[in-house]
């Protein structure tokens, strides 16, 4: 099993999820998130007075699939999160060692 956060712009929320769930994904967590990256935040102007927003918003997805799923999930994020722009996000894939359905005692893929 493998676990995949992505960090992406909080507009593409509902096309990501889309293109996950025609992938055959079943379940995702979104977590709001503050961040920055290169882009290091920026400042604006309110009020007359100038100010720096250093962390920018962000989505934090978060879901737990079996290893034959992954690059088709990354793909999926990829394709549908992506504006072209500095701030689109990042992905990371780790493992996950194991996983248990509360409700059932479901364990390993079984508990996905």
């Amino acid at each position: 099993m493998k676990k995949i956060e992505a960090i992406i712009k909080p507009f593409k929320l509902d096309e990501v999820k889309e293109a996950l769930q025609e992938i055959g994904l079943q379940g995702i967590t979104v977590t709001e998130a503050k961040g920055f990256g290169r882009q290091k935040g920026h400042t604006e102007l309110y009020r007359g007075a100038e100010y720096v927003v250093d962390f920018l918003p962000k989505v934090k997805l978060e879901l737990v699939l079996v290893d034959h799923m992954v690059e088709k999930a990354v793909e999926a994020i990829v394709a549908s999160a992506k504006t072209g722009r500095i701030g689109d996000g990042k992905i990371f894939v780790s493992q996950v060692e194991e996983a248990v359905r509360i409700r059932t005692g479901e364990t390993g893929d079984d508990a996905i």
